[in-house]
C-alpha cells in the first residue's frame, strides 16, 4: 500500500470539472482519492434505482455519503425511483448477469447522470462501476458513451480504474474505511441468483447489512 503511486490523470479534453456516477462506497473509493490527488472538482452523482430492497439501497447510499462527507465532496442524491426500473427490466427477469438486463440498468442510470451533467454544466461525465472485476467493462464504457452522446460537449472519461494497482487500492480503502460489504451486484434478480448459487454450495442466504470489510478480511466480493 506504501509503493502505491497514482497516475496524475487528466480528464477527456483537458477538462477540470466531472459528474461521478457512484454505484457504491467500496467502488467509488479509489475512484475519489484518485482524482482528488490529480485536483479534479468533481461532484457525485448517487442515482441507482436497481438495488433491492431498500434496506440494501440506503446501506450503499449512507456509506458513500459518509465517505463524500470525509473527503469534502459535492453529494447529489438522485431519485429512488424503483418503479421505473422495474418497469424497464419487464422479461428480462431471467437474463444472465453482464447480459441484457445489465445493459437496460448501465443506459438507464447512464441516461440520467447525462442530463444532470448536461443540465448543470458538466462537460465530463465518469463512472465508479467499471472498477470492479465482476463488471463487463466494455458493456460500461459502450452505455457510458452512448449517453453521453445524447448531449453536445458532454463527454464520457472511459479511465480504466483498475489499472495501475487501482483494484487493489479500492479493497485497501474498503477496509481502512470498514465500509459495508454488499454480496450481490444490487438487483433483486441478482440477489435471487446468488441466493441460488449459495444454497447450491450448502451456505446461507444473504443477510443484508452484516458484513464490513475488516483489514483481517480479505475477501474482495464488490
Amino acid at each position: 500500500m506504501n509503493d502505491f503511486v497514482r497516475p496524475n490523470l487528466t480528464p477527456p479534453n483537458g477538462q477540470k470539472k466531472v459528474l461521478l456516477h457512484s454505484c457504491c462506497a467500496p467502488c467509488s473509493g479509489e475512484v475519489m482519492e484518485a482524482m482528488l490527488a490529480s485536483g479534479i472538482d468533481y461532484t457525485i452523482f448517487f442515482y441507482n434505482p436497481n438495488i433491492h430492497p431498500l434496506k440494501e439501497y440506503l446501506l450503499r447510499k449512507d456509506e458513500n455519503v459518509r465517505f463524500a462527507e470525509k473527503h469534502g465532496v459535492p453529494f447529489v442524491d438522485a431519485d429512488y425511483d424503483k418503479d421505473n426500473w422495474f418497469a424497464r427490466a419487464k422479461g428480462m427477469e431471467w437474463e444472465p448477469e453482464r447480459g441484457a438486463r445489465c445493459t437496460m440498468c448501465f443506459d438507464m442510470r447512464f441516461e440520467r447522470t447525462a442530463l444532470y451533467a448536461h443540465e448543470h454544466g458538466f462537460p465530463v461525465m465518469t463512472s465508479s462501476l467499471g472498477i470492479s472485476r465482476w463488471k463487463n467493462m466494455a458493456q460500461i464504457n459502450d452505455c457510458g458513451h452512448r449517453a453521453a452522446g445524447l448531449y453536445d460537449g458532454l463527454s464520457y472519461w472511459d479511465f480504466n480504474w483498475r489499472k495501475g494497482g487501482g483494484a487493489q487500492r479500492m479493497i485497501e480503502i474498503s477496509k481502512r474505511e470498514e465500509f459495508y460489504q454488499q454480496e450481490y451486484c444490487g438487483c433483486v434478480y441478482s440477489l435471487r441468483d446468488t441466493n441460488q448459487h449459495r444454497r447450491e454450495q450448502g451456505r446461507s442466504p444473504i443477510a443484508i447489512g452484516t458484513q464490513f470489510y475488516r483489514n483481517e478480511n480479505d475477501s474482495d466480493s464488490t
